[in-house]
């Protein structure tokens, strides 16, 4: 990979760490909203449920910034944000004024998948924790 290609890689990983680190720091600062959203969704929103999901968000995040495994982060990131977009944004059961506005959501998050798939196939790039280790 180019130092060109890598420099975009990290740029990349970034850009998708910049929707997965937010959420999962308001998820922590706002923890009984979140509860009551995961309740809302129909969602078990005991205790573990949601601090599994603000870890993977938080940790995730932080994983992808740095370029630590990132294949298997990105991997993980993707079916966490399919099962997200499943639960999170179903537009086939919104009510009638509600299913553009999932549907846009849900598509989003499809679309966030894709670059998570491409970054697990493509692997983190020469600035990153896992070239550093490679080195070693």
């Amino acid at each position: 990979m180019t130092k060109y290609q890598s420099t975009l890689n990290l740029i990349g990983r970034i850009a998708i760490a910049a929707l997965f680190l937010p959420a999962g720091i308001q998820k922590l600062m706002e923890i009984e909203g979140t509860t009551g959203y995961f309740r809302s969704l129909g969602l078990p929103a005991f205790t573990l449920l949601v601090w599994v999901v603000i870890a993977i968000e938080i940790f995730g995040s932080v994983a992808l910034i740095l370029g630590y495994k990132t294949r298997f982060v990105a991997v993980g990131l993707a079916i966490f944000t399919l099962g997200a977009s499943i639960v999170g944004h179903p537009f086939w059961a919104a009510p009638q004024d509600a299913v553009f506005i999932a549907q846009l959501l849900f598509v989003k998050n499809i679309a966030i998948l894709g670059g998570l798939l491409v970054l697990a196939s493509s692997g983190s790039g020469a600035f990153s924790l896992d070239a550093r280790n490679s080195k070693s």
